[in-house]
């Protein structure tokens, strides 16, 4: 098979069929909605023995079909065109190796591993055996963050020289899970959730990092992994990102303050995508979507705070979460690239691991290597 090469229902131009194993909170409320308002893929299959989330699944996707395990999806391979891991983020490894030596493409929430290693090591995987490897980093679609990049390509900003990104919460209370488990195998904690999201979009913007320092606590009475962590990179480029992941936080800081030396660009409040998922609206082609009311659009200029009126609001560009899965589509059809690689996200884990041994160390961790250039683009 050549690299990225369509499966039967490719070939033929009918929908891509797409199997999703997992229907906890990343399956349900992104990656099934986002499939099925997908033109040309089709939710086939939803792998989860749970019967409520059967229940749930049926009822948002009347003609989807079940598996119990993965391994009925390896069994039945020439079925589908591709399967989406959105299992606890522990599976995502041996869940990817099965799937690619099943002959099928891949797409893996974030973190792809717990380490760059096994991201590098799927990698070559997916390359030898032709196959699309793809990681769900879709905070690169926040409608925030397309603004910010299209503010830097535009030069409105100067040359940037600090990124501050906070993606921060007010969650004092345990839920409970494995996200909030200390142990090491379930790969959980804010570092490896929301810094996986930061992370990569530090890297899309600045590039490569070549040192890295952190402080990672866990505040909340009751938890097990880090719950406020706090990430300085220094790029390749000589930026200096500055970047908060953290449910311990009562008051919230703005989602992006981005210092150039000709002027700053601020940026309070979450995109609105996930919320609208969450509350069960959907993305349909030709309608409005992830789109911001103005009084939350971010302001660009330098003197003075915004909070007191200082500088220009800036309209934020509309949230495009469906424009992943479109891309994928293509990728898998060869009319595409791979909108996230499986080394873009090993980069993001190289820092990620940094910042670990970092906040266990007390040290300052400067980078080996670092990611080539053209593996880094912004969407």
């Amino acid at each position: 098979m050549t690299p990225n090469a369509p499966a039967a229902s490719g070939a033929t131009g009918a929908p891509l069929r797409v199997a999703l194993v997992g229907y906890g909170l990343a399956g349900s409320v992104f990656h099934a909605p986002l499939v099925s308002a997908t033109d040309g893929l089709v939710l086939d299959t939803v792998v989860t023995s749970n019967e409520e989330r059967r229940a749930e699944a049926r009822a948002a996707h009347p003609k989807v079909r079940f598996a119990a395990s993965p391994d009925e999806l390896w069994e039945r391979a020439d079925e589908l065109d591709l399967v989406v891991i959105a299992s606890p983020n522990k599976t995502h490894v041996p869940l990817a190796t099965a799937a690619l030596k099943a002959g099928l493409p891949v797409v893996v929430d974030k973190p792809i591993a717990g380490t760059a290693a096994e991201a590098r090591e799927l990698a070559a995987l997916a390359e030898e055996r032709g196959l699309l490897l793809s990681v769900f980093q879709n905070r690169r679609w926040d409608n925030d963050f397309r603004t910010l990049a299209a503010l830097i390509a535009d030069g409105e900003l100067g040359e940037v020289q600090r990124f501050e990104s906070r993606f921060e919460r007010w969650r004092p209370q345990l839920k409970g899970g494995w996200r909030e488990s200390g142990d090491p195998d379930e790969i959980g904690g804010l570092l490896y959730d929301l810094g996986s999201h930061v992370v990569d979009q530090a890297l899309v913007l600045f590039g490569p990092a070549v040192q890295v320092y952190a402080e990672s606590d866990v505040r909340r009475p009751g938890a097990a992994a880090d719950d406020d962590t706090f990430i300085a990179i220094t790029h390749e480029n000589g930026v200096r990102s500055h970047l908060y992941v953290s449910a311990t936080t009562a008051q919230l800081g703005p989602r992006f303050r981005v210092l150039g030396s000709a002027a700053g660009y601020v940026k309070y409040g979450l995109d609105p995508q996930e919320a609208a998922l969450r509350e069960g609206l959907r993305p349909v082609a030709g309608e409005p979507w992830g789109e911001e009311v103005e009084q939350m659009w971010g302001r660009v200029g330098s003197g003075e705070s915004p909070l007191t009126g200082g500088g220009t609001p800036v309209r934020t560009l509309p949230g495009d979460y469906p424009a992943y899965y479109t891309a994928v589509a293509a990728a898998i059809r060869g009319t595409g690239g791979n909108p996230v690689t499986a080394l873009q996200a090993a980069a993001a884990l190289d820092v990620l691991e940094a910042a670990r041994r970092s906040a266990r160390e007390g040290v300052t961790v400067t980078l080996p290597g670092t990611l080539p250039h053209e593996e880094q683009s912004v969407s």
